[in-house]
């Protein structure tokens, strides 16, 4: 009892007195004072996506990183195919690099390839975006049309390597029939065969790489499918209302095409040459299936194959693959300098 006759409440007393005395502003969910706390929700995330991530991180491991460090140990020893028994015998030397690099060929080859792959590549991805501006639009039979546009890509290298060596076979090919008797030519021409062919161009003679020009074309007819999936995939996503609003404005096919869907195009377009670049200049099959390097079209590819094959020179043809690597990862290298960083500086 207090003084004015109030009552009053005595403080609690006891070994446990105050235990459970917390500030007046604290919430009643706090947890105790040194209660151990498990871990936190962005840890157990983290957690869970090395997890998951982990599988395919030893695959590439496997399947990439380590044959091309195997590839990089290889290249600098002296190693025949008798050899590969004796291949932890390390013995660490440049002369695989000194006979690659003091080939008298080697730069030649280097420009064919360079020419093949930017012949290409300019050929088949122009062909893969001319076709899916035609094909864009409805029309009757588009579907049936764009089923056959993909029937190059689809049917096996080998299959369509023999078909154009029949059709162009200089003794019995239908186009060397149909360019004697019916074109007037002199002679069949060796489309897979001829290093250079004089054509006569308004009274002056050229000579024409006519194999390497044959191989290129093959290689534009049988991957361009690829590059018109990518751009007509990209064409469907656009949205019409700029194209419709240029066409109010009395805007032409072409302006609309320049101003308004090509820039919008740009990305997928650089990245298919990146794509078909690399492809193309590690191309092997095509030109071997061909003209086996003949009539001037040995590129960097069949030259590590004769290397590997023919000279059984296995620390050779991995010197010259792994300088192959260092001209794609340089291409890499420009695409992602002036495509991938300048489009992020723009968002």
């Amino acid at each position: 009892m207090g003084p004015d006759g109030s009552r009053t409440t005595a403080p609690d007393s006891g070994p446990n007195a105050g235990a459970d005395r917390r500030p007046a502003s604290a919430p009643a969910w706090e947890p105790a004072r040194g209660r151990r706390r498990g871990p936190s929700l962005r840890a157990r995330e983290a957690r869970a996506g090395l997890v998951l991530v982990s599988p395919t991180v030893l695959i590439v491991l496997l399947v990439v990183v380590l044959p091309f460090l195997w590839t990089i140990l290889i290249s600098f020893q002296r190693l025949r195919l008798i050899d590969l028994q004796n291949v932890f015998d390390i013995t660490l030397t440049l002369r695989n690099f000194e006979t690659v690099l003091g080939s008298s060929d080697l730069w030649e080859m280097v420009r064919t390839t360079l020419i093949y792959s930017v012949g290409g590549t300019i050929l088949s991805v122009g062909a893969g975006l001319l076709t899916a501006l035609a094909l864009r639009q409805r029309f009757p039979g588009r579907m049936i049309i764009r089923a056959f546009v993909l029937v190059p890509y689809v049917i096996p290298v080998v299959s369509a390597a023999l078909v154009w060596r029949t059709l162009l076979n200089p003794q019995f090919g239908p186009v060397n029939v149909f360019g004697v008797e019916v074109l007037g030519w002199d002679q069949p021409i060796g489309f897979l065969s001829e290093r250079f062919h004089r054509v006569e161009v308004f009274g002056l003679g050229v000579d024409l790489p006519i194999a390497l020009i044959t191989v290129i074309v093959f290689e534009a007819w049988k991957t361009f499918p690829l590059a018109f999936l990518f751009i007509l995939a990209r064409l469907q996503g656009l949205p019409r209302d700029l194209e419709e609003a240029g066409r109010v404005d009395g805007a032409t096919p072409l302006q609309r095409f320049r101003y308004v869907v090509a820039p919008q195009l740009s990305g997928v377009i650089a990245l298919l040459v990146l794509l078909r670049f690399i492809w193309t200049f590690q191309n092997f099959n095509d030109i071997y299936l061909l003209t086996r390097g003949s009539g001037g079209t040995e590129v960097v590819s069949v030259q590590v194959y004769n290397y590997l094959i023919s000279r059984n020179d296995v620390g050779g043809a991995a010197a010259l693959g792994l300088l192959m690597s260092v001209v794609l990862i340089i291409a890499f290298a420009v695409y992602y300098r002036y495509g991938v960083l300048k489009q992020e500086s723009e968002v």
